[in-house]
């Protein structure tokens, strides 16, 4: 009788630690080596936790990509030396909107969330526009760039 007490309190011990250690189910994933250190990478983790130190930050189970995205613009606009840009994407604190080639007193830029929620709208009045971006989360974000309730150019903004 005691050893089967014993028994399922080992085992009972047993599944608890078990329940504590490192888990997830992902799609894919590796790790990469060289001299400098090495970097272990899954696809499709859903839980993360971040480190902040002195010299930067660290999302572990998330990927951290990088790209400038355009997701429309004026199709066969020809004519027209319209040069849109937004930058540094991804962005941290600040969004610099830049727009050259193009005239207009009702230009407008709207910024969305995932959702389509409406964030922040406001006048386009000089050719290089701040947006602060550090209130908002880190997350993907869509910056439209209106015109006479016309959608001119839309841009994929990833925030830190």
């Amino acid at each position: 009788m005691r050893s089967r007490i014993l028994i399922s309190a080992v085992m009972l011990f047993v599944m608890l630690i078990a329940g504590y250690t490192q888990e997830a189910v992902v799609a894919s994933g590796k790790t990469v080596s060289s001299t400098a250190g090495s970097v272990s990478y899954s696809v499709g983790q859903v839980v993360y936790t971040t480190i902040v130190g002195d010299n930067g930050s660290v999302n572990q189970g998330v990927q951290q990509p990088y790209e400038i995205f355009v997701v429309t613009a004026i199709p066969d606009a020809s004519g027209i030396d319209l040069k849109l840009s937004a930058y540094p994407n991804p962005v941290k604190d600040h969004l610099t909107l830049k727009i050259s080639g193009y005239e207009s007193d009702n230009l407008y830029y709207r910024l969305f969330d995932m959702n389509g929620k409406l964030l922040k709208m406001k006048k386009v009045t000089d050719p290089q526009t701040q947006i602060i971006m550090q209130d908002l989360k880190p997350a993907v974000y869509f910056l439209k760039i209106i015109d006479k309730n016309k959608e001119i150019k839309t841009f994929k903004i990833i925030k830190r």
